[in-house]
């Protein structure tokens, strides 16, 4: 398979688009924010531009706006607009960001796609645990309602519980229809029929970010960045073995080593890296050296670019002890609806809390296989995705290695909501 080539990712630092106002210590004012991003152009046809700049999704899917656009228009009844801006991923931080620091901008996108399908109800989801984002969306608000922006079009702010399954489409459908935050059997999707059982359009905050800048700038602005099958910017969020972790906006197609040049550079020789989060794949340090931030060179090393999220794991640690709290704590957040995710993803998790048996390998890799595509929601599929790349990059650790002695396990890297 071959790489995309990228059309501006050369080794400087290319200047960043979303985060171009960004201010380390507090939220853009209107007047600020306008200063900075402009002011949005009425009268641009949305949806023909955003098809046009071939847009996809931020939140890990990657499925094109315009095409999602299309389907919520094409269905019976007003649709309703959700940004989606709970990440419930640990890894990620790039929705809070925008959500508290550059608040206008996702506002300025909700807007922007609700006109574009006839709605008149948007929705803000962020977590219950994000006060810092909600006081910031509050003050926002208040901001446009003084100066009479957008009011015909109200925002509602949701406050979703903080659980890693609650981003997902239909757990949020479901919640706004005043059910738990957990996902349900599709059909029907949101498309067809969300809240109150009305065409829905969800889509996360960074991807609603994007659509505001495509609203001001157009297509062909956002197409002089990134790939050809993947334009624009995106946000990543680097931590582990990197000297200054953070979130950092660069082009699609940008190669790794260089993100992680822009994250301060290696703080510790690196082992393997973790792309995409806890719903994505590890990668041998050997490979992830020649990768590029594309869906076509992850594909051709067994991962995604997903939610964004990029761990460095450090020689030295236990990826196999990383990988089992992780496992742990998705078997935990089952939304308890399917065999697959209850039953499967536990015995996945006590296997790999106990790894050093007999044919240890081949059992990960079966079970792993066998709870893909097989549950009521995408939640099996990424920690089994997780768990067989674990068992690929740490293949030589495995039959050898027990959890519960082993020394590195008494340093932990990645965060577990909860754990200590």
């Amino acid at each position: 398979m071959s790489i995309a080539a990228p059309i501006l990712t050369d080794e400087i630092e290319t200047a960043p688009r979303l985060l171009a106002g960004l201010s380390p210590h507090r939220a853009l004012d209107l007047e600020e924010h306008i200063a900075c991003y402009g002011r949005p152009a009425p009268g641009r046809e949305l949806v023909a531009e955003l098809e046009a700049s071939g847009l996809t999704g931020r939140g890990g899917a990657g499925f094109p706006v315009a095409a999602k656009i299309r389907a919520v228009t094409a269905r019976r009844g007003r649709p309703v607009v959700v940004v989606n801006g709970v990440e419930g991923e640990p890894l990620s931080a790039k929705d809070k960001l925008l959500l508290r620091r550059l608040p206008h901008l996702v506002l300025d996108g909700a807007v922007a796609l609700a006109a574009a399908v006839g709605s008149r109800d948007v929705y803000v989801a962020h977590s219950a645990g994000a006060t810092r984002e909600r006081y910031a969306l509050e003050l926002a608000l208040a901001e446009r309602a003084a100066c009479h922006v957008h009011e015909r079009i109200p925002i509602r702010l949701v406050a979703v519980p903080d659980r890693f399954v609650s981003g997902q489409e239909t757990a949020l459908v479901q919640f706004l229809n005043g059910g738990p935050a957990l996902p349900t059997l599709t059909p029907p999707r949101p498309f067809e029929a969300g809240v109150a059982r009305r065409p829905t359009l969800i889509q996360n905050a960074e991807t609603v970010a994007h659509v505001a800048q495509v609203a001001r700038r157009g297509a062909s602005w956002f197409r002089e960045t990134g790939t050809q099958a993947g334009p624009g910017t995106a946000l990543f969020t680097v931590s582990g073995a990197v000297s200054c972790p953070g979130v950092r906006e660069a082009p699609l197609g940008t190669p790794l080593r260089v993100l992680i040049e822009r994250a301060g550079g290696l703080a510790r020789p690196a082992r393997a890296v973790l792309i995409g989060g806890y719903a994505g794949s590890w990668i041998d340090a050997r490979d992830a050296a020649a990768l590029t931030l594309d869906e076509e060179s992850m594909r051709a090393h067994g991962g995604s670019v997903g939610v964004g999220a990029v761990a460095v794991l450090p020689q030295g640690a236990c990826g196999l002890c990383e990988t089992a709290r992780v496992a742990r704590y998705l078997a935990d957040e089952s939304a308890g609806q399917c065999g697959p995710c209850v039953h499967g993803l536990d015995a996945i998790a006590d296997r790999l809390e106990r790894p050093a048996r007999s044919g240890n390998r081949a059992v990960l890799e079966r079970w792993a296989a066998q709870v893909t595509g097989r549950g009521a929601c995408r939640h099996p599929d990424g920690a089994a995705r997780l768990v067989a790349s674990a068992v690929r990059v740490f293949r030589r650790e495995l039959e050898t290695h027990e959890a519960r002695r082993c020394s590195s396990s008494r340093t932990t890297l990645l965060p577990v909501p909860g754990s200590r």
